[in-house]
């Protein structure tokens, strides 16, 4: 029979199996006897700030915030008042560009109030990216951040909406963004035809107060409520449109397999822009009352360790190169970090030897693994605190409650256990589709409501996942989805390209490195450096081929398909580097 699973003290995730007690194949569901969470974010957060309010609810040290749940809250609702006040309506998509900071906190959780949709935007996007993102989805207002290391926000959407010079704050008329009207800045005086972040609060009066709370009452947990841009494979990124229900539910249980409760302190150094930040980070502190801590805008190992130490944190997240950062460093045994127990360390596959160096180095004896994608809020698969350490460094755990998952052959028949084939996931947690785009919608959720990953992995005979590969092309770069189409696409802009060909190879800092095989047109000269400053500036940094090499042909199929993976093994052979053991 089937065992519940994820008891409010942890507990081992379930396995699938027939009534005789053999494998049903690869197939396997989460069963669990505590229920999903019916209800919607603004919801569960009052719920969290009456019954820790006293408690610490946000730490940011650089910004000087030291806020109790209650202050957080009432943060929270009177920016959303405020929101209202601008005359944003339930619906209406609003984009935050920013790095890390208090106010992405109080902008993720006072959309929901509003049932505004917020829109993730990479504060690493570049003009391009940025002007494809705000149209793609038709954002009626966009909260930037002035500026960050080289990234000058303000200028740049300046450049995209010159308009803005003349503009009264709120009612921006933009020839290349029709639907932008009002651009909120954080930090700094605010710059012409923009809002000050912290002036929004005060337009709000009785009248908005009143309002939100009723736009509360009438909000259902199916609700859209957040929009992740993830690249995709045919070019142009794709809206995966989230609700209340799935990553309000995912980080509840992403939490509940940290044994998080309101004695936690968890350190958030991963981008809140993505569901490790916003689901696995603030989510899962969030619905169990841990408090939620920023070491800094970025990530900074140094400041990261500090953090921890100062204000002994118990939780730490990070993708696999920010853990070899931190324990690489060279202050790094200055550091208590007795006080550290879990974590997530997920965003790329996860080299084993790291996992046993942050267990035994850094005192995070209940870390877990956590697997999943942007269309499924995230997390499908994660080990427990209680795990063995063997399945804790070598896989990634066992299904999540509540979402079910079948490997497939190509012709989508259910394989044996231990077979690989593609990952399929079904349950609460699949996004409702790609913003404004039905046909890859339907491309990737067939009619049964499965998503398809493109991921290859097998479950073993006990239901714990290894992922083996991938089917498509996607390059995990420091636990960035990068897809070489969207680089190619790119790149085919150059008036001397003729041809080009993008793809990973090993790296052992970043785990894959961009590579890039371009043919020039005839007569054409290029350099390295000539694609380097043709990138810069259009795409995100960590789009930019690290390796770059010009070539007459590509290795083809008799068929006429580029082969890859034999242009994989040759640059890994020629860089001398090879893949490492990962989970």
């Amino acid at each position: 029979m089937t065992e519940p699973v994820l008891r409010p003290q942890g507990g081992s995730p379930p396995e699938s199996q027939s009534p005789d007690g053999l494998s049903m194949g690869s197939y396997v569901h989460g069963a669990s006897d505590i229920p999903l969470l019916g209800e919607t974010i603004a919801a569960n957060f009052n719920r969290t700030v009456a019954r820790w309010g006293d408690r610490p609810g946000l730490i940011v040290p650089p910004q000087g915030v030291r806020w109790s749940y209650r202050e957080l809250g009432a943060r929270i609702d009177a920016f959303a008042a405020g929101l209202l006040a601008l005359g944003l309506r339930p619906g209406d998509r609003i984009g935050i560009w920013s790095p890390n900071n208090a106010e992405w906190l109080i902008t993720q959780f006072a959309t929901a109030k509003a049932g505004l949709i917020l829109v993730n935007i990479n504060p690493a996007y570049r003009l391009t990216e940025l002007d494809y993102a705000l149209n793609k989805v038709g954002c009626r207002a966009l909260i930037t951040a002035t500026r960050f290391k080289t990234s000058d926000y303000v200028g740049m959407l300046a450049s995209l909406a010159p308009e803005l010079a003349h503009a009264l704050p709120g009612r921006l008329t933009a020839a290349r963004l029709p639907t932008l009207e009002i651009v909120i800045q954080i930090g700094g005086p605010a710059a012409a035809g923009m809002i000050g972040f912290a002036a929004v609060a005060g337009l709000a009066d009785a009248s908005h107060h009143a309002r939100l709370a009723a736009i509360g009452a009438g909000l259902q947990f199916d609700d859209p409520i957040n929009i992740q841009f993830t690249s995709g494979t045919t070019g142009a990124p794709k809206g995966a449109t989230l609700t209340h229900h799935n990553i309000l539910n995912n980080g509840f249980f992403i939490g509940a397999a940290m044994k998080l409760t309101e004695q936690d302190r968890l350190c958030i150094p991963v981008p809140l822009y993505h569901c490790f930040g916003m689901v696995l980070g603030n989510l899962a502190a969030t619905t169990h009352g841990a408090a939620i801590v920023y070491p800094g805008e970025g990530f900074d190992p140094l400041a990261t360790l500090r953090t921890v130490a100062e204000e002994r944190c118990t939780g730490l997240h990070g993708v696999p190169t920010m853990f070899i950062a931190e324990m690489d460093h060279p202050e790094f045994a200055t550091f208590d970090l007795s006080s550290l127990r879990t974590g997530i360390m997920a965003g790329s596959p996860c080299p084993i030897e790291v996992m046993r160096r942050a267990v035994a180095q850094m005192h995070l004896s209940e870390i877990t693994i956590a697997y999943g994608m942007t269309e499924t809020s995230p997390v499908s698969f994660q080990t427990t605190t209680d795990d063995p350490l063997d399945r804790r460094v070598a896989t990634v755990g066992r299904i999540h409650p509540h979402i079910e998952v079948k490997i497939v052959d190509t012709e989508g028949r259910v394989v044996p256990r231990g077979t690989p084939g593609e990952l399929l996931t079904r349950g609460y947690s699949v996004m409702q589709g790609y913003w404004a785009d039905p046909e890859r919608t339907a491309e990737a959720i067939d009619p049964a409501r499965w998503m398809h990953t493109g991921d290859l992995a097998t479950i073993d005979a006990e239901g714990y996942c290894n992922i083996v590969g991938r089917i498509k092309d996607m390059i995990i770069r420091g636990g960035e989805n990068v897809y070489p189409r969207e680089i190619e696409e790119f790149l085919y802009r150059h008036p001397k390209i003729q041809d080009v060909q993008v793809f990973g190879v090993p790296d052992p800092k970043y785990g894959e490195e961009i590579t890039a095989w371009i043919r020039t047109r005839p007569g054409e000269t290029l350099t390295a450096a000539d694609i380097t400053a043709f990138c810069a500036g259009q795409i995100a940094h960590y789009k930019v081929p690290r390796h770059i090499r010009f070539v007459d042909e590509f290795p083809m199929t008799v068929t006429g398909k580029v082969q890859k993976y034999l242009m994989r093994e040759r640059m890994a052979a020629e860089l001398g580097v090879r893949a490492a053991a990962t989970a």
